[in-house]
């Protein structure tokens, strides 16, 4: 009697077990795939977040090289010797557009590096708007220009490491 007695407890502790373990087993993948889930979905917030700032400088860029745009510049309050290039109300969207896709980026970044390279290619854009603001079109310097592309391609690169991609060479002309 003593035996079967113990018997059933060794196997109420052994089912027991079982069933604590089994919880905890499940517990910690539900733990697992909600993590997954949720760096799937911040990664995905963060790519369209990059294709919208990349977008909007595009359009920025596209407009201040525009041929009947119209831009002025004054010098910079707090910067020493830079230029803020200021845009009438035909050119106030895309410059609006653009700030609002750096603030995007700043906000669903997880990375510094990405955020600073976001300001850098945004600060090159407005070198070009403001030395537009007293040159024609054509006659923007090749300078800031490859300083533009070089700010975005490391714009690029911060944001491809953040998302868990690999950073592109350097594929601009020479």
């Amino acid at each position: 009697m003593a035996v079967d007695v113990l018997g059933t407890s060794i196997t109420g502790l052994v089912a027991l077990v079982g069933v604590a373990l089994g919880g905890w087993l499940s517990l910690r993948n539900q733990d697992r795939m909600w993590k997954r889930d949720h760096e799937r979905h911040w990664r995905d917030i963060r790519l369209r977040t990059y294709d919208d700032f990349m977008r909007s400088l595009r359009s920025y860029v596209a407009f201040v090289v525009e041929g009947d745009t119209r831009i002025d510049a004054a010098p910079h309050p707090t910067i020493p010797g830079e230029q803020m290039p200021l845009f009438d109300s035909a050119g106030r969207p895309y410059k609006e557009s653009l700030e609002a896709a750096l603030m995007a980026v700043r906000l669903v970044s997880s990375r510094l590096e990405t955020v600073r390279a976001c300001i850098g290619t945004v600060a090159a854009a407005r070198e070009v708007a403001a030395a537009r603001a007293t040159l024609p079109a054509g006659s923007v310097p090749s300078n800031l220009f490859e300083a533009l592309w070089a700010a975005e391609h490391e714009f690029l690169n911060a944001a491809r490491i953040e998302v868990d991609l690999p950073a592109l060479p350097d594929m601009r002309r020479r």
